[in-house]
């Protein structure tokens, strides 16, 4: 017994220092580069900027704290976090011994056929004990399991992170398409108090026989066209704030309101940093990777099942025919045992579970790979439409001001009997889709800022620490 004692000792030391089979996991090399395309390396980044210190507007800042902290959204996803820790504690736990306890009390005789067989009573038997069953990770088979399980509770943290910075981006976006809204607003009822005073006035010569009807008319036609785009602007300007209500964490309602538009101003740079970096400040691109570090884990976890289960049990108990007796001395039983279990004949399912588990990292890769690649083209989109957005919006200011300038002119000329009403009207049509053109351009210059913030995972600092998978516990 001794000896088998000895060898069992050695099993297990050997599933504890022996090495996992199966690949171990090292990230694909990746085409990230020194700099974003057409831009200086740079070593400072927007991404190590706080989101308050991005977004100056106090309304915006307060209504990003509400979100986060009551967010539904942002509710579930740190829900589903604690969920994965626990699974991974419960697939860790396969590592360790496992004991439990076991009470039996039983009456019965011996019968053949309905017959008591001569000499045997009715007799009682009682048993307590404790035992243990132990599977000894000597391929690694747990070892893996619980290394794809660890990566999946990391995966599900790094969602929860990406939950986090959608929501500051969406907030943010909403905001300055709510503001937005608010100025198309403003110009739209200013047009139409344009409209309307100059349809007061054609009325009033149309009326007095300086022009004829049709001047009147189009005077009137060009009033109703403004007059419809207050009422849809509106309705635009509550599903917004419905939208914020929501993200917010709040009921439908009324959203107050910081700085206008034309004033809200981006931080003066927008440093992307190194590209390589996103693999570390991306939740996103975390996650895909941390998906991929589980896949690789389970091919080793699949392979391990070519091997046999290594397993070592004890019991340790008391057993007597009466219950009074039963810690009495010698009525104490033990055994210790171990086990090896393989496959022999599986119809293939082993060979077939190593290959799914081999093609399903694949996918996994090519999944991360790409997300890599197309997180490079969003920051490249973001930095490139801040630029050019910067100059569209410099074009369109001169173009506004020259409308107005014409509007004015076309005016005074018309009363000066030096213009027709065409003239004018041609001039008013121009001037308000143009500012309407230069309000929708000083927000994407907002949006943009927003898009480089998430695309390069503003915030990242601020997430604070890992999740740890829980320590075994009693039940």
């Amino acid at each position: 017994m001794r000896r088998g004692g000895s060898a069992l000792v050695a099993a297990a030391w050997l599933g504890l220092t022996a090495c996992a089979v199966g690949p171990d996991y090292r990230r694909p090399e990746l085409p990230t580069g020194e700099s974003f395309r057409e831009r200086p390396e740079e070593t400072r980044s927007i991404a190590d900027v706080p989101w308050w210190e991005v977004f100056r507007d106090a309304t915006l800042v307060a209504l990003i704290r509400e979100s986060l902290e009551s967010n539904r959204d942002l509710a579930l996803a740190t829900a589903n976090v604690e969920t994965a820790r626990y699974l991974a504690a419960v697939q860790r736990g396969e590592l360790f011994p496992q004991v439990g306890y076991e009470a039996d009390a039983a009456r019965g005789d011996q019968t053949f056929l309905g017959a008591v067989s001569p000499g045997l009573e009715t007799d009682d038997t009682f048993l307590t004990a404790l035992n243990l069953a132990w599977e000894i990770d000597v391929w690694g088979r747990i070892r893996r399991a619980s290394e794809a399980a660890r990566a999946e509770m990391l995966a599900s943290e790094a969602f929860r992170r990406g939950v986090v910075l959608s929501l500051v981006s969406a907030v943010a976006q909403a905001y300055f398409e709510l503001r937005e809204l608010d100025l198309e607003l403003e110009i739209a009822l200013e047009s139409v108090a344009s409209f309307q005073e100059t349809r007061d006035l054609f009325e009033r010569q149309y009326q007095g026989g300086v022009v004829s009807k049709l001047d009147a008319l189009r005077a009137e036609a060009a009033l109703a066209q403004a007059a419809a785009t207050v009422p849809d602007l509106e309705r635009r300007i509550v599903a917004k704030e419905n939208e914020i209500s929501v993200l917010v964490g709040r009921p439908a309602g009324s959203i107050p309101r910081g700085e206008p538009l034309e004033v809200q101003t981006g931080p003066p740079e927008v440093p992307a940093g190194v590209p390589s970096l996103l693999l570390e400040r991306r939740p996103d691109l975390v996650e895909a990777e941390q998906a991929l570090v589980a896949s690789n884990a389970r091919v080793g976890a699949a392979f391990a099942e070519y091997f046999p289960r290594i397993g070592l049990t004890a019991v340790a108990g008391s057993v007597s025919d009466e219950l009074s007796d039963l810690l009495g001395a010698g009525n104490g039983l033990w055994s210790v045992g171990g086990s090896a279990l393989g496959p022999i004949f599986t119809a293939g399912r082993t060979t077939y579970a190593w290959r799914a588990a081999q093609s399903a990292s694949d996918s996994t890769q090519a999944a991360y790979e790409g997300a890599v690649l197309n997180a490079l083209r969003e920051v490249s989109d973001a930095l490139t439409a801040r630029e050019k957005l910067a100059i569209v919006r410099s074009e369109q200011q001169r173009a506004v001001a020259a409308l107005r300038e014409s509007v004015h002119i076309s005016r005074t000329r018309y009363l000066g009997g030096l213009a027709t009403y065409i003239e004018v009207l041609d001039a008013q049509q121009q001037l308000y889709p143009a500012e309407f053109a230069l309000a929708q351009t000083e927000r994407d210059q907002l949006l943009a800022v927003v898009e480089i913030y998430r695309t390069l995972g503003g915030g990242w600092q601020l997430y604070g620490a890992l999740p740890e998978v829980p320590l075994p516990i009693a039940p």
